[in-house]
C-alpha cells in the first residue's frame, strides 16, 4: 500500500512538472520572448560570467583574482557533477517527450536533469556575491532569467531547474569550506 501511494504521489509530481513546463514553454511562441530568452541562455553559456570575472579582475586587482579563481573552481566542480548526473539519470529533454513542448533553443547536450545552466548561474552567483555583494542587482536578475530560459526554451522541466539551483548553491557553499 505504501509503495502504491508513493508511486501515485511521484506520478502526480511528474504530471505537474510536465504541465508547468508546457505552460511556460508556450511563451516562446512570441518572437520577442523567444529571442530574449535565447540571448539570456547564450550569455548563460559562460560569456556573462567571463565578463563578470574580467570586470572583477580589472577593478579589484589581486583580490579579484582570488575571487575569480574561486568562481572557476566552482564552475569546474559544477560541470563534473552535472555531467555525471546527466549520464546517470538519462532523463530526456521535454521537447523529446511532449509534442506540446516547442524546442526554441539549442541544447548543449542530450539529457535534461539537472539544468547545468542553472547550476552554474546559482553557483557563480553565490560565490561572486559573497565576495562582492554590490553586484547583486546585476547578477541575481540574470541568474533568475537563465533559470527561466531553460523552461521557456523547452530544454528543461521546472524540476531540472530547481535541482540545478539547489546543486549550484550546495556546490558553492561547500566550496567555502576549502577556501
Amino acid at each position: 500500500m505504501h509503495n502504491r501511494s508513493l508511486t501515485h504521489y511521484l506520478e502526480r509530481i511528474c504530471a505537474l512538472d510536465s504541465a508547468l513546463c508546457i505552460k511556460v514553454n508556450r511563451s516562446s511562441h512570441y518572437r520577442l520572448v523567444r529571442w530574449s530568452f535565447r540571448l539570456v541562455s547564450r550569455l548563460g553559456d559562460g560569456m556573462f560570467w567571463y565578463a563578470i570575472m574580467l570586470g572583477i579582475v580589472l577593478t579589484q586587482g589581486e583580490d579579484g583574482i582570488a575571487a575569480c579563481l574561486h568562481m572557476m573552481s566552482v564552475g569546474l566542480s559544477g560541470t563534473l557533477i552535472y555531467k555525471w548526473l546527466k549520464g546517470k539519470t538519462l532523463r530526456p529533454r521535454p521537447y523529446e517527450v511532449h509534442q506540446d513542448v516547442w524546442l526554441a533553443g539549442k541544447p548543449l547536450d542530450k539529457f535534461s536533469f539537472p539544468s547545468g545552466h542553472t547550476l552554474h548561474a546559482v553557483a557563480f552567483s553565490v560565490v561572486a556575491l559573497t565576495y562582492y555583494p554590490q553586484l547583486g542587482m546585476l547578477i541575481m536578475p540574470f541568474a533568475i532569467l537563465v533559470a527561466m530560459s531553460r523552461v521557456v526554451l523547452g530544454l528543461h522541466y521546472p524540476s531540472d531547474v530547481l535541482a540545478g539551483a539547489l546543486l549550484g548553491a550546495l556546490i558553492a557553499m561547500v566550496s567555502f569550506i576549502f577556501i
